[in-house]
């Protein structure tokens, strides 16, 4: 895949399914293989499923996949990719990165879906490699595993691994293999089966602009909450924030509530709540990890604001989730 050599049989496509896998992400990927093969009338591809223990797996979506075998070191691919969704971290195994670990020593090329860079990253197998994962989670990832290259494109394309956002990026990044590997026209014979745009390439950033996610285009505003954005770990005091937009804090007060209805503080505030709950619903950090990692220095106002917001205490959020 991914142009690596000229291709001369059926590749073998393995998709490894992790607990709570993201359902959308994967038939993202796999459609496109689907569609090549109906287009070309052979098959081009071919795909396994595998679960660690040969078992159902259970999406994030709670439908239930049969997989083919269970996965072992032995198992003949051309390339692997590792499916996951919500509480990755829950499911890490030594016995899946024991696995990932003997394919990559076999040389057998790697990729992940959604989360599926956290199993990769857990096996040590992305070291000096480029890579990236759900907007949600970089930061996450980042604090996990320091020594990794992650980026925020929508997927990665770096020698043998293949890693990818999520979503429906997952499709892009299979059409921009099509294309490497049987050339464009296909790629976009696929594209129109999908009745899909023409793929994104590798590098475009996963999310919108904030005049897009916000529906504003003010430029102060938008200036000013991308340095809210930037800066939720740290947070910036109001006048500070004004200082570096050119604004009063008065004048700051006057954009956000007529553009927004809302206060520059209490805006600043949901954003970093709302980066709490990712680290809550996400990772395995400590409530008082994740209220540091979001600029709270106390705990009773971190769960007092939380509460305010989201109508429950920090702690019940992950039985929630």
């Amino acid at each position: 895949m991914f142009g690596r050599q000229p291709i001369v049989k059926t590749q073998t496509v393995g998709f490894l399914l992790t607990p709570q896998f993201s359902m959308i992400a994967f038939t993202a990927a796999i459609e496109p293989l689907r569609l090549v093969n109906r287009i070309e009338r052979r098959d081009v591809f071919r795909w396994q499923l595998y679960s660690i223990n040969g078992a159902q797996v259970k999406a994030s979506s709670d439908v239930e996949f049969s997989v083919n075998a269970k996965l072992t070191e032995r198992c003949e691919l051309d390339t692997l990719f590792v499916c996951s969704g919500i509480r990755t971290y829950d499911h890490l195994n030594k016995e899946t990165s024991n696995v990932l670990r003997a394919l990559a020593r076999r040389g057998v090329p790697l990729g992940s879906i959604c989360t599926g860079t956290i199993n990769l990253a857990e096996a040590g197998v992305l070291n000096g490699f480029k890579c990236t994962i759900h907007w949600e989670s970089i930061e996450s990832l980042a604090e996990r595993y320091p020594k990794l290259d992650i980026t925020s494109s929508l997927f990665e394309v770096d020698r043998n691994r293949y890693t990818c956002s999520g979503g429906l990026a997952a499709t892009d990044m299979m059409l921009h293999s099509i294309k490497l590997d049987y050339g464009r026209k296909l790629a976009m014979r696929v594209a129109d089966q999908l009745l899909y745009v023409a793929g994104r390439e590798p590098g475009e950033l996963q999310r919108m602009e904030i005049a897009k996610r916000i529906g504003v285009t003010h430029p102060k505003l938008l200036a000013a909450i991308g340095h809210m954005e930037f800066n939720l770990e740290a947070p910036l005091s109001i006048t500070s924030l004004g200082k570096e937009i050119g604004l009063s804090p008065r004048q700051l007060e006057r954009l956000f509530s007529s553009e927004l209805s809302i206060t520059p503080s209490r805006y600043y505030v949901n954003l970093r709540l709302d980066r709490a709950r990712n680290f809550l619903r996400q990772t395995p950090l400590s409530i008082q990890e994740i209220a540091v990692a979001t600029g709270f220095g106390s705990m009773s106002y971190f769960s007092k604001c939380y509460k305010i917001r989201f109508g429950h205490a920090p702690k019940q959020e992950r039985q929630i989730a």
